[in-house]
């Protein structure tokens, strides 16, 4: 079979079972891996080269690890210190620490491996809890809430571990040498990115902007990602730390909607090559040898994770709110990957123990994708206070509610800004314009780069807890486009359009549109109004 018919039948491959999976709720996650999964039983590997696939599987990582920087700003983390550092400082500390005991005692494992295995399954899937509770709608829940905190923690805690296995793999150094060399390192790395962050990339950026190319703005980003990602490398880290460093720095700029909105079809398509690959990994005769085994260690994972992250919330919590986020975070996630690839290439971890490991982590994210949707509704049947579950308070988010969204920054689109300013109504503006961006913030306006049409962007400001939006924009097409996207998002958001002749009442009326403001009937009542006055005087 030659590469093309091979990526052609991959590709295909996993669209269906992704399709037939998102039938019953399941997330694309788990169609990627059984693609792989697939493909390792039926093609020929020898035709593959798997050094290429890792290499370009880990960049799906490496994306994510980047647009997770991207939210990772001071003002959010000090909003969530305690969800971010106790509760997820206990769940990880602990779960680590419990695991690496178990795997040493009871299944009489070296200390190395133990503690490598008990990292590994102290981690959650990001991915996918993330994406279902913005799907949901839960996430701004005092349990999602609870369940993203300890996300962060565990997503910043992937770095520490990365450093450790390298520790543990290189014997020939001493711990104290590996340490010094690690510090200067980082420091080194962290100059250069803070400089290049704070002071360069910016105007870069700028400058790019106002090409008005938009694919050379993409480009820029995904320039500045890898660039991050091989400085990192170069001083010994991790790629994912260059690209997670690079995004926090990016996290203040006025870009960081739109870089988001941008990189989400990269970083989406580059995680289903990584959970691909991962399928690819699995090797038939280990699963079925160990079929057992592995179902018993996934239902024991998953149930002592739950014991660990419930008790640490029940000092914090009601009793369903902590049950409700430790069932969203059983599973074990996708970062174990990394963990457990990185320690079966330095040989800390043997190739059985490896393929056990990588089957009970699918079969835990195949029980999440199952589960997670329904936490609120399983809880339920558990627990008599039904009043609690139901009447449970949605957390404020961390942006605004209750406010208008403004698409278009340009003089009409500032006068909608200074009579919604002027009346005391929330807004928030989108604008392409860096020129017209740059004299909103000079005004004190809340404006934002980013194109209105894309859905990650609206969605980062917060629109389905908007009143409505109002589209100040002359394009047609871009009109078209960004009522599109809203009525997607959801059919009931009101959406008011500016037009300026009649014949785009009918180009519009497969929109659904709210409300149409014809601005020469409006400017023809005031001449009216205005006229009237003067005659009467």
């Amino acid at each position: 079979m030659d590469i093309l018919t091979m990526i052609v039948a991959i590709l295909f491959l996993s669209l269906v079972l992704s399709l037939i999976l998102k039938k019953i709720n399941v997330s694309p996650i788990v169609g990627y891996i059984f693609t792989g999964v697939i493909v390792a039983y039926f093609i020929d590997q020898s035709h593959l080269n798997q050094d290429n696939i890792a290499h370009i599987a880990e960049f799906g990582i490496v994306f994510l690890m980047f647009t997770i920087g991207l939210e990772f700003s001071l003002p959010h983390l000090k909003q969530m210190k305690k969800e971010v550092f106790v509760f997820g400082a206990l769940q990880v500390g602990l779960t680590t620490i419990i695991f690496t005991y178990i795997s040493n005692i009871v299944f009489s494992l070296d200390m190395k491996t133990s503690i490598i295995i008990g990292s590994a399954l102290a981690l959650s899937s990001t991915a996918i809890v993330l994406k279902t509770l913005n799907e949901n709608g839960d996430i701004h829940r005092p349990y999602g809430r609870n369940s993203v905190g300890i996300l962060i923690f565990q997503d910043l805690a992937v770095i520490p571990i990365l450093l450790m296995i390298t520790i543990l793999a290189d014997s020939s150094v001493s711990l104290d040498e590996i340490l010094l060399n690690t510090f200067y390192s980082a420091i080194i790395v962290g100059i250069i990115l803070f400089i290049l962050g704070k002071y360069l990339t910016e105007l870069f950026l700028a400058y790019v902007v106002d090409t008005k190319i938009e694919e050379l703005f993409i480009l820029s980003i995904i320039l500045i990602v890898l660039s991050s990602a091989l400085l990192a490398h170069t001083f010994g880290f991790s790629y994912s730390l260059g690209a997670f460093i690079a995004g926090m720095l990016i996290a203040e700029t006025k870009y960081k909607f739109q870089i988001e909105a941008d990189l989400v079809p990269f970083r989406d398509i580059l995680l289903g090559v990584f959970f691909i690959s991962v399928g690819m990994q699995v090797n038939f005769t280990t699963v079925i040898d160990n079929f057992f085994t592995i179902v018993f260690l996934t239902a024991a994972i998953l149930a002592i994770k739950v014991i660990i992250i419930f008790t640490i919330l029940k000092f914090f919590n009601k009793a369903s709110r902590a049950f409700k986020t430790a069932l969203t975070l059983a599973q074990v996630g996708e970062f174990s990957f990394a963990v457990l690839a990185l320690a079966s290439s330095n040989h800390l971890l043997d190739g059985q123990l490896n393929q056990i490991m990588i089957s009970v982590v699918i079969l835990s994210l195949l029980f999440t994708s199952l589960v997670i949707r329904h936490v609120r509704r399983f809880v339920k049947l558990f627990n008599k206070e039904e009043k609690d579950i139901i009447e449970e308070p949605v957390m404020t988010n961390a942006g605004i509610k209750d406010h208008i969204i403004v698409c278009g920054y340009s003089l009409l689109g500032q006068k909608i800004v200074k009579k919604l300013k002027a009346v005391g109504i929330n807004y928030v503006a989108i604008e392409h314009e860096r020129q017209h961006v740059k004299e909103g913030h000079e005004k004190g306006d809340i404006v934002f780069f980013g194109n209105a049409a894309s859905k990650t962007m609206l969605n980062s400001l917060f629109i389905k807890d908007a009143i409505g939006v109002i589209i100040a924009i002359d394009n047609d097409e871009k009109i078209r486009l960004i009522t599109q996207t809203i009525k997607n998002i959801d059919p009931n958001i009101k959406v008011t359009v500016k037009i300026s002749h009649e014949s785009q009442f009918d180009d519009f009326a497969d929109l659904n549109i709210d409300a149409f403001v014809h601005e020469y009937e409006l400017v023809a009542r005031r001449l009216i109004e205005k006229a009237t006055k003067c005659k009467l005087k």
